[in-house]
């Protein structure tokens, strides 16, 4: 069992602080060390040593053995060394000679006190960094332990500080002091001043690990989060895909009756989820991407660009947009699309005009147009006074030839000796010629 007052309170500081107790050692030797050189102001090569048996800093002056000296203060002659070590001493050696230490003083003491502390926190500050930088994106539990300019400091592990800034900070949500909050390790700091851990509430990867911790498919690697989206307090969209043909990836996620769902939905403070199924087709992607609107068709504009243009009903174009365009943003930043709605109406009034516009393009000017329409309507004018000249020419030979059918009837059916004309008998010869004359 240590007994050395000293030893005792670096293994008690070193379990305070999460840190070897060597370090604390080292940073010890190196502020006696840096006391010792003010103090003595010279040339010499210094060098402390903790000794655990005292609990005291040794302090040291190391010089060289050399054949000839050049600088005493660093340097002592064979011979020399011989004298003071016997044969045992050779050249290119190296010799301590003690040096006191309860003459450094006050300011020395001081100086040595502010090099202590430094050290420490320089060591616990990597420690913190080697520890918590592998856990990036791993969601923790931390205890609102303060408010600075509207930044909480909340604790891990009861001593270790972590920054959830502003920005980070759902604006659905409000913390007390001691209250509990789920956050994501966004980032950590190596030499930053106040925390270097850095939580988030806002960031989809904490959206991720919820799912993982709640569904088990996730978990197992069944189901995949492909991507996923927020504006932290009002909506969210999660693409999901499943690696078995019978495992329904929104079903999974959604769980019996909405269970599994509604807690990452408590847990994040109401805020919407919406949960859509990944395809490698960016049609039909885009298509689930933008539930829970009903999408009629979807086109791609321009595949280099990524630009598709969609159209809905007019009843659902409201509701494809969504809330100041929070559905299609949310959508097209899921999907990596810049994605155009436009609702039925608006796409048949943009074809009408895209069909008037070719045949205003196609026609002459109105001078060629007119002359155009004046010469056709004299062509059709002629032809249709040849079809009447025509239908007139044969209807008259028509009627020439039906005249001349009957009076060749009434001819043959003519009496020979008289005919009855003014109430008086007449020869029939008169009939006769009369009807030639005619």
């Amino acid at each position: 069992m240590t007994t050395n007052p000293l030893q005792q309170t670096i293994e008690a500081l070193a379990k305070e602080k999460g840190i070897e107790p060597d370090v604390i050692i080292t940073a010890i030797e190196d502020a006696v060390l840096t006391a010792s050189r003010k103090y003595y102001k010279g040339t010499e090569n210094l060098k402390t040593r903790f000794n655990a048996d005292t609990g005291q800093v040794d302090l040291f002056a190391v010089k060289h053995i050399v054949e000839q000296v050049t600088d005493p203060a660093i340097e002592i002659s064979l011979s020399e060394a011989q004298e003071l070590y016997g044969e045992e001493a050779e050249v290119d050696m190296e010799i301590e000679f003690p040096k006191p230490t309860d003459v450094l003083g006050r300011i020395a003491a001081q100086t040595a006190k502010q090099v202590i502390f430094q050290k420490v926190r320089e060591a616990e500050r990597e420690n913190i960094f080697d520890e918590f930088n592998e856990r990036v994106g791993e969601v923790v539990n931390a205890t609102v332990k303060r408010f600075e300019n509207g930044d909480i400091v909340a604790e891990l592990n009861n001593r270790i500080e972590a920054l959830l800034p502003r920005k980070e900070q759902s604006r659905a949500e409000s913390y007390n002091p001691q209250d509990r909050v789920r956050a994501v390790i966004k980032g950590v700091n190596r030499s930053a001043k106040g925390p270097q851990i850095v939580l988030s509430r806002t960031d989809p990867a904490l959206l991720i690990k919820l799912f993982e911790q709640e569904v088990p498919e996730i978990y197992d690697g069944t189901v995949i989060i492909r991507g996923a989206v927020r504006e932290a307090g009002d909506r969210a969209k999660v693409a999901v895909f499943s690696r078995e043909r019978d495992v329904d990836p929104v079903g999974a996620c959604v769980g019996m009756k909405g269970t599994r769902v509604q807690a990452i939905i408590r847990e994040l403070r109401g805020e919407k989820i919406d949960i859509v199924e990944w395809s490698e087709d960016p049609v039909l992607f885009v298509t689930n991407a933008l539930s829970p609107a009903k999408v009629q068709r979807v086109s791609i504009v321009d595949d280099h660009e990524r630009v598709m243009e969609v159209v809905v009903e007019d009843k659902q174009l409201s509701l494809a947009i969504g809330k100041k365009g929070q559905n299609v943003r949310l959508a097209a930043k899921l999907t990596g699309w810049r994605i155009d709605i436009k609702s039925e109406e608006e796409k048949r009034r943009e074809v009408e005009l895209q069909f008037a516009g070719l045949e205003m393009g196609g026609e002459p000017d109105e001078t060629q147009a007119e002359d155009g329409i004046a010469a056709e309507t004299q062509a059709d004018a002629s032809l249709e006074s040849e079809d009447d000249s025509a239908r007139t020419a044969g209807e008259l030979e028509s009627v020439a030839s039906i005249a001349s059918e009957t009076r060749a009837g009434e001819t043959a059916e003519a009496p020979t000796t008289e005919n009855v004309e003014g109430g008086e008998l007449q020869p029939a010869t008169r009939h006769t010629q009369t009807s030639d004359t005619q």
